[in-house]
């Protein structure tokens, strides 16, 4: 990705090296907590194999917690603590240098959108952190992997995730980092829209099967917004040979199918609530290749 020299976004909260407060206990997210990245680690807790795949993936986390608490709504939230301390000048910190440009970059693209049809679009806060951090969805730490919090419209992200995305995950370059980033503000979309609250609305009507297809419709939809942000980046000429194919990678790795047969040699359909590789290959695809928001519904059509 022809990324370098570019603009970074304002909207970046730097919290490294910044110690969160109160006991991890796992995960730590009560209701309303964020919808996550994954990372396979075990964080403790009560037992139980829960699938969990957020913007890029499944959680395989062994807690007592109802996963659904992770996706989108209300309740109450632990306030966010700790001051922040500026971003380095550009070219002192590469890698958060690049996710300045890339969440830049998706700032472009939906404020183009919203503009269109006569929105203004409010810019979500990115908070980089090491090793726990304390956010309006709870308390969590690098375990937890990326996730958006809806209560406090903030993408929070340990960096050290990059590395075990090319280490574990198998999806090694830039441009799957940045897959990563643009599913994450593609949560932030569908909170401004209605599709978060709506799910925190019906959620406590629906059996746990119909919830894991309803999460799965969320996850898909915000692949493919991630795909609209491929798509604008490639109109900018930022795309470099191989960056599609780096993303739809990314994409293939963390489906449910793919990372529950890694993780234990075997999947569970019923489990799913992120979608398999090849849906989540489809739903990238049919973004970056229609640049179209109206292409991703998932509500209305079969996924």
């Amino acid at each position: 990705m022809k990324w370098r020299g570019r603009e970074r976004s304002s909207n970046i909260e730097d919290r490294r090296g910044q110690r969160a407060g109160g006991g991890l206990g796992g995960m730590g997210m009560g209701r309303g907590g964020g919808i996550r990245i994954p990372t396979g680690r075990t964080t403790g807790g009560a037992g139980g194999l829960i699938a969990i795949l957020v913007v890029l993936g499944i959680i395989w986390v062994a807690t007592g917690q109802n996963p659904l608490e992770m996706l989108a709504g209300g309740g109450q939230t632990s306030p966010a603590s700790g001051s922040s301390t500026q971003l380095p000048s550009e070219g002192q910190d590469e890698l958060a240098d690049f996710v300045g440009v890339v969440i830049k970059e998706t700032e472009n693209l939906w404020t183009e959108e919203f503009a269109a049809i006569g929105e203004d679009y409010p810019e979500p806060t990115v908070v980089l952190f090491t090793d726990s951090v304390n956010s309006g969805c709870g308390l969590a730490d690098a375990r937890t992997g990326p996730f958006y919090c809806p209560a406090d419209q903030k993408v929070y992200i340990d960096l050290s995730f990059y590395d075990q995305l090319h280490r574990e995950f198998g999806a090694p370059g830039d441009f799957a980092q940045a897959y990563v980033l643009a599913h994450e503000i593609g949560h932030h979309i569908q909170n401004l829209t209605g599709v978060l609250p709506e799910f925190n609305r019906r959620r406590a009507s629906l059996t746990p099967g119909q919830a894991n297809a309803y999460s799965v419709r969320i996850e898909l939809q915000a692949d493919c917004y991630a795909g609209i942000w491929a798509n604008y980046a490639g109109q900018e000429n930022l795309l470099d040979q191989g960056d599609a194919e780096e993303a739809i990678n990314a994409a293939n790795q963390i489906g449910d199918d793919t990372l529950q047969k890694r993780m234990q040699g075997f999947a569970v359909p019923k489990t799913f609530n992120h979608g398999t590789s090849a849906q989540r290959r489809e739903w990238f695809s049919r973004g970056f290749e229609t640049g179209d928001v109206d292409a991703c519904d998932t509500f209305s059509r079969d996924v």
